[in-house]
């Protein structure tokens, strides 16, 4: 049987596979009348991804999913494919882009681009201007890097380019204007190279650059009553006499709000000050044991504060040094809404891949709080644990997190950060 791919025309993640297969001489038909929301919840799709989620391409093999996954089987379908390179250095180095493609431009663009278009995440200003400052530092760092590159590897198309190309295309089809792009020249220059190459605009066709960013999702509006009410008082009495009491409350009704308190400025006060624990931390050059973990321990409130261990779910996947620390750099900008009642430290572990990332956090109040579980996306990609401060083993564990022990629990340290 042929390879079939079920997917929505248009969808970016399905011209990974289909641009691969051009490049490759492989086979590859896109499944007809696929509708979204539809055809992704027959029992025949579920079988093959129970998830639902697209594309999924169907072998006489078996069923895979995944598109980056897919897109490598479509290649690796034709020996010696110089879409994977002629070294291993630079099958290395291609798995490293795919990999940044992934993490970096796809996931970055996603928690910009989504809230404005209503999918899942919910919209909020503060988040977003966080999530552009983040996106633009990742094509900061893809714009030197192809500052000096025509191509991501080597001087040819490999799959690295394919992926990423189809990564930024939702970004400069929907919401990255000319005025945006501008900043990173180069990163400009390889879009449009790309997808213009004859391989590519088979699949993808024309591209148009967005013109405006979408508009942020309409607010649901107060009840009609309730914005009637200051219509009701007459002009002249207004004028003349001090207002009625219906006029009254209505005016204290259309007076702005005032912001209300976060739940953790109502717990009881704390005896520890924890601009105070930053201070100290940050001053300790010397013998940080006997200054800053003893201060650490003379200062910790268990009532008014907790202490949690976190580790990534997904350590296997952290293969690419540099990715992996930028995973963890992401993670700390995203948690800064939570300054004022945190502190944290993340340690990346381990010579060789894949990496293990595993953390000390200290939160205001006895549970990690809600609102960093709404807004800070990353924190179910981590196992969070409290920490037992009556087990000695757990506490000399939270002393090692802090100073930066190396070895940390007999693996060298890779890269330490903290959040303070």
């Amino acid at each position: 049987m042929a390879l079939v791919l079920h997917a929505g025309a248009g969808n970016k993640n399905a011209f990974k596979a289909l641009i691969a297969a051009e490049y490759s001489g492989v086979k590859v038909e896109l499944v007809k009348d696929f509708q979204m929301g539809v055809s992704n919840k027959t029992p025949e799709f579920l079988k093959m991804n129970p998830l639902g989620k697209v594309p999924v391409l169907e072998t006489p093999d078996g069923a895979i999913f995944e598109s980056n996954a897919i897109a490598r089987h479509v290649t690796k379908l034709k020996a010696d494919n110089p879409l994977y390179g002629s070294s291993l250095i630079e099958y290395s180095r291609i798995e490293q882009w795919m990999d940044f493609a992934a993490t970096e431009i796809d996931a970055g663009l996603a928690r910009w681009l989504y809230p404005r278009l209503g999918f899942g995440i919910p919209y909020n200003a503060t988040m977003e201007e966080f999530a552009i400052n983040y996106f633009k530092r990742t094509l900061d760092a893809l714009n030197t890097h192809l500052a000096n590159n025509t191509y991501l590897v080597s001087h040819s198309v490999t799959l690295a380019d394919i992926v990423m190309t189809c990564n930024l295309y939702q970004g400069f089809s929907r919401i990255m204007t000319k005025a945006f792009t501008s900043e990173f020249p180069h990163v400009e220059r390889y879009f449009w190279t790309m997808v213009n190459q004859p391989n590519f605009k088979k699949v993808i066709g024309e591209v148009k650059q967005a013109e405006a960013v979408p508009a942020v999702p309409s607010q649901k509006k107060a009840p009609a009553k309730e914005q009637a009410k200051p219509k009701e008082a007459k002009p002249k009495e207004v004028k003349k006499e001090a207002p009625p009491p219906k006029a009254a409350e209505a005016e204290e009704e259309e007076a702005p709000k005032p912001k209300p308190k976060n739940p953790l400025d109502l717990l009881p006060p704390s005896k520890m000050i924890l601009d105070e624990w930053k201070r100290l931390y940050s001053n300790t050059k010397t013998n940080f044991r006997e200054v800053a973990i003893k201060g650490f321990w003379d200062m910790y409130d268990p009532e008014g504060y907790s202490l949690w261990f976190c580790e990534y779910k997904y350590n296997d996947e952290n293969t690419v040094s540099f990715v992996t620390m930028n995973k963890v750099g992401g993670f700390l900008q995203r948690m800064d809404l939570a300054r004022k009642y945190a502190f944290g430290k993340m340690l990346v572990i381990g010579e060789n891949p894949p990496f293990k990332v595993k953390g000390l956090w200290l939160f205001r109040g006895q549970e990690i709080p809600q609102f960093v579980i709404d807004e800070c996306y990353d924190m179910e990609l981590y196992e969070w644990t409290k920490v037992d401060i009556s087990d000695e083993v757990q506490k000399e564990r939270v002393n090692a997190m802090i100073e930066d022990q190396e070895p940390f629990e007999g693996e060298p340290l890779l890269d330490a950060k903290c959040f303070k």
